[in-house]
């Protein structure tokens, strides 16, 4: 089993994929496509979005998370890009065969990495709040992805949620935040409960009870928030670390 990596459209998915695959890494590292190839695939993609008619494009990505005493887990990932119309009924009767492929890699990941955006109430006035969702939009946009998570995901074991974009959240210091949640192998400052339940209480405050009842209604399955941002390479990683750290070995 592998991971999906998912997302509705302009959450920074791409621009955080790319980070990632910065030869500049320290304890994740993109094997394949190379840096420069998928900077090239990126760079001919550039604004056109996700387009309404297609939901799955044909794209993965392998990763190497070095974990404690060195050793390495290889986590290989199905890149799903969702346009917002994916909810609604007609799309998906129009789009039968793009919604099937969707949900038939998702029931069978293991992990999923899931990417939000912030909401306008939580953005800094300098970072055009306008342009986010508002917090009760924000809670039914996230809504969804549990239903989704509850009905057709069945073998998935670990969710990652992301708040991504933390660089532009009100009184913030993101490089505080990383010495504080960073991943140290060898004398481990947080486990990653701690770290799940500093950052839900933060930054998750509306979704709280949406997560405890995914957790609940799911056996087996573990839910733990995060906060990413191409700024920071200790919070890019952490996700990652984490899926590597509990996924099943290849």
């Amino acid at each position: 089993m592998g991971v999906i990596y998912i997302g509705d459209r302009f959450t920074g998915k791409t621009s955080l994929a790319l980070e990632l695959a910065n030869p500049k890494s320290k304890y994740v590292k993109v094997i394949d496509p190379l840096y420069e190839n998928l900077k090239a695939l990126l760079d001919g993609e550039e604004g056109k979005g996700t387009d309404a008619h297609q939901s799955t494009y044909d794209r993965q990505i392998e990763i190497e998370v070095i974990l404690r005493g060195a050793k390495t887990k290889k986590i290989y990932t199905e890149w799903i890009d969702t346009p917002g119309e994916i909810w609604r009924a007609k799309w998906q009767q129009d789009n039968h065969s793009e919604w099937i492929k969707f949900v038939e890699t998702a029931r069978a990941s293991e992990g999923v990495i899931l990417i939000v955006p912030p909401y306008r109430e939580i953005v800094r006035p300098d970072a055009e709040p306008e342009k986010f969702v508002t917090e009760q939009q924000w809670i039914r946009r996230f809504d969804r992805w549990v239903e989704f998570f509850q009905d057709e995901c069945p073998n998935t074991k670990h969710i990652a949620l992301c708040l991504n974009k933390a660089d532009l959240l009100q009184g913030v210091d993101l490089k505080q935040e990383a010495q504080q949640l960073a991943y140290h192998p060898q004398t481990p400052r947080l486990n990653w409960n701690e770290r799940h339940n500093r950052i839900s209480k933060q930054f998750f405050r509306p979704v709280r009870s949406h997560i405890a009842r995914l957790n609940q209604c799911n056996t087996g399955l573990a839910v733990k928030c995060f906060i990413t941002s191409i700024h920071n390479r200790a919070l890019l990683e952490l996700p990652w670390i984490y899926l590597g750290t509990f996924l099943q070995s290849d």
